[in-house]
């Protein structure tokens, strides 16, 4: 397919994806996902439309009822007029390289709801919970007139708190006798945290899992002015505290706007996608130089004591 006619196709989708069509929704992600050559005329054609929907990541611990939160945040949402994207990051599958748990596994309740967009993306790997082309894919939820996105993360640990530097809020959920007040002191994940929910809160220990996480906040530095987060209790399954859930994430959005972090946020956001994408080209054309003559000229002058590493490296990175 000639560059026009991709470039053609891409505009026909965006259109139709701005339209509200899920399918023209589904064609772009994909598109995203398998890093189509139309990708970067995606990208072209979505950057200008974006900047309106809030992005809210919901991270935590495996058994902690994400997906359940996820669900009943929707529900939440939709009751007050607002159309809701959701991307629900995955564990690849060992066999397909997709998602190991399908849309259709999940809420099924908003299966037919067309103010509500619901798509699994395989994390294929990479660390920090996330799949490496969700920047991309929110893109085209935002593009497609969603108010709020919702990014589920596959879980926390060490490495995992990837999320923060991907949503506008950052929504941290933990559950009563799993430990998670002090292992989440642990994996740093109180300073990734804007809004911290105990869900399960119909069981034993909820109360003393939030005093737990209060105290433990209650010790790390945060400037003046600087936003408190509110530690929240639910039981998504009922739908029990999920309303002041949104509410919280409405005051925390109210104020980034006033403070100018939201702007600051995004800026920083774009920083690392842009800082991710020119590392990947580099990458690339490094690899093509795998068995170029050159490589093997400077190897050799290294071996022969004619020149060091770094500066062969340099020498190297000159010829890109």
């Amino acid at each position: 397919m000639s560059a026009v006619s991709r470039a053609t196709s891409v505009a026909e989708l965006v259109e139709r994806a701005q339209a509200g069509e899920p399918r023209a929704v589904a064609r772009l992600i994909s598109l995203v996902e398998d890093r189509s050559p139309s990708l970067r005329e995606v990208s072209a054609a979505l950057t200008p439309l974006v900047g309106g929907a809030h992005v809210v990541g919901i991270t935590g611990s495996p058994g902690v009822g994400k997906s359940t939160s996820t669900s009943a945040l929707v529900t939440a949402l939709r009751a007050k007029g607002q159309r809701v994207g959701v991307l629900a990051v995955d564990p690849t599958s060992p066999f397909s390289g997709g998602a190991l748990l399908g849309d259709r596994v999940r809420m099924q309740d908003h299966a037919l709801d067309e103010g509500v967009y619901i798509r699994s993306m395989a994390s294929r790997g990479h660390l920090g919970g996330l799949s490496a082309t969700a920047p991309q894919a929110l893109r085209v939820l935002d593009a497609a007139g969603c108010d709020v996105v919702l990014v589920e993360t596959v879980g926390v640990g060490q490495s995992e708190v990837e999320i923060a530097g991907l949503a506008d809020t950052t929504l941290v959920l933990l559950a009563p006798g799993m430990g998670d007040g002090i292992q989440a002191a642990k994996a740093g994940i109180l300073e990734i945290g804007d809004i911290f929910v105990v869900n399960k809160a119909d069981r034993e220990g909820a109360q003393s899992t939030r005093r737990e996480l209060r105290s433990v906040i209650a010790m790390t530095d945060r400037a003046d002015g600087a936003w408190k987060p509110p530690i929240l209790l639910t039981t998504a399954t009922t739908g029990d505290g999920v309303d002041e859930v949104v509410e919280a994430i409405s005051e925390h959005r109210s104020h980034l706007d006033d403070s100018g972090e939201l702007e600051r946020r995004r800026l920083a956001r774009v920083r690392r996608e842009i800082e991710a994408l020119a590392l990947t080209e580099v990458q690339a054309r490094f690899a093509h130089l795998s068995g170029d003559a050159r490589l093997d000229v400077l190897a050799g002058r290294v071996l022969a004591g004619e020149t060091d590493p770094f500066a062969a490296a340099d020498t190297l990175v000159e010829t890109i």
